[in-house]
């Protein structure tokens, strides 16, 4: 057992507010995705085919940086052409400063939870509280001190 499990670090799964999962076709246009985030005050929304197989994920940065700034329309673009494809996914027992690390080091804010198939739920940096940030940011330092030793 991990010695920060001791600690009562929370889990991904324990940390989301929302545990339903909002969803929409590949095919639905950005409009409707919008809709559905906004509805549901996510800040993010998982692109499906069939009830089991995740494409991507959308989120509002998504709809600003590859919709409003470039001019697309709403009505006319698919979800599909400007969610992030085949988004890192993690299990629903990873600790929430080991989640930020990674959210940190790849630069994104949401990590979809999955447990086999089936996607649980998404963990955005603003479920993690100050002191998980905290460790996730130790941990970042102390791999970039080990990184700089060995090489």
């Amino acid at each position: 057992m991990d010695e920060r499990t001791v600690t009562n670090e929370r889990t991904v799964f324990q940390s989301i507010s929302h545990k339903r999962v909002i969803s929409v076709s590949p095919q639905a246009t950005v409009r409707d995705a919008a809709r559905v985030m906004t509805r549901a005050n996510f800040t993010s929304v998982l692109v499906v085919e069939s009830p089991d197989i995740l494409l991507g994920i959308l989120t509002e940065r998504d709809l600003m940086t590859r919709v409003l700034a470039r001019g697309l329309d709403p009505d006319a673009t698919t979800t599909r052409e400007i969610m992030t494809p085949n988004p890192i996914c993690v299990p629903p027992e990873t600790l929430v400063s080991d989640a930020v690390v990674l959210m940190l080091e790849r630069g994104f804010r949401h990590l979809p939870l999955v447990s086999g198939n089936k996607v649980l739920g998404v963990f955005s940096a603003l479920d993690a509280l100050p002191r998980e940030i905290g460790a996730a940011f130790g941990q970042i330092e102390f791999n970039e001190q080990v990184n700089d030793a060995l090489g």
